[in-house]
């Protein structure tokens, strides 16, 4: 799992700020924008907002896309997204703890279908 480090340093936006928007719908750049006020310029929002946009689980390496295909082929709630791909289901590399910070977001692609 990812640190909670400054992503834009130009509008001081942190990880946990970028997937909480996220979590609440955020799905492109310009809606981490709006919800997370990232700015898309400095070298930090270049760098890292779409590697941050395409996952979902970082203690499985689990991308949003396959999250997306799970939802769209019947998985339904959390813990079948995380029976087909692993998401949700992670350690936390740090603690050694079970991780599940993604589920928010894993709840939030299936209410939303995205």
């Amino acid at each position: 799992m990812a640190k909670n480090k400054v992503i834009c340093t130009k509008n001081d936006v942190d990880y946990l700020s970028i997937r909480m928007a996220m979590t609440e719908g955020a799905r492109t750049v310009e809606e981490l924008v709006e919800k997370a006020g990232v700015c898309t310029e400095c070298e930090g929002c270049k760098r890292e907002l779409e590697g941050i946009l395409s996952s979902v689980c970082g203690c499985k390496e689990v991308s949003l896309e396959a999250v997306i295909n799970a939802v769209k082929n019947g998985a339904d709630t959390v813990e079948k997204v995380g029976e087909v791909t692993g998401a949700g289901t992670g350690v936390d590399k740090e603690t050694g703890e079970e991780c599940g910070k993604c589920k928010g977001l894993i709840q939030n692609i299936i209410d939303l279908g995205r």
